[in-house]
């Protein structure tokens, strides 16, 4: 189960997954410095922590990192969710007020995605249960939350950025 990206985390993969290619440090950079002030290397650290819990992978490109999403908003969301639900000491309750809270669109929306699976959308599948264990050679849909990266280390990201 992935624990909750922090709000500069967040911030990040917002973009990532927004943009759905890979990016460099310096496109997140400048878009993020439309909201607010921040440094480079702020940055380019954010991504590679990133990176090492296993949120995004990267490339080398010349002298700097591309990096791309392993996972989508939405499978971060549904594993959020269920594990937030599975903690529950009474599930059935839990569900009953989380229901209540919603909005009408959003209970429309939740018919929506129950039509879909109960009609075995192949789609619907296709998000992972967050306690599947990856294969070896697979990078994980949802990162772990142990913090270990699902990559070998690579080369100095301090090198791999500079001059950019």
């Amino acid at each position: 189960m992935p624990r909750q990206l922090g709000e500069l985390e967040d911030a990040v993969m917002t973009r990532v997954w927004q943009w759905n290619r890979a990016v460099t440090v310096r496109e997140v950079l400048e878009d993020l410095q439309r909201e607010r002030s921040i440094a480079y290397t702020t940055v380019m650290t954010v991504l590679d922590n990133l990176h090492q819990k296993g949120w995004v992978r990267r490339e080398v490109e010349g002298r700097a990192y591309r990096y791309t999403a392993v996972s989508t908003r939405a499978a971060y969301s549904a594993a959020l969710m269920n594990e937030a639900w599975a903690q529950s000491d009474n599930p059935a309750a839990a569900l009953v007020a989380f229901f209540g809270m919603m909005s009408p669109g959003q209970r429309e929306a939740l018919d929506d995605a129950v039509r879909i699976v109960q009609r075995g959308n192949p789609a619907a599948s296709a998000v992972p249960p967050p306690a599947a264990a990856p294969a070896e050679s697979a990078e994980p849909a949802v990162p772990a939350a142990s913090g270990e990266s699902a990559e070998p280390a690579e080369g100095d990201e301090g090198n791999a950025e500079s001059g950019r």
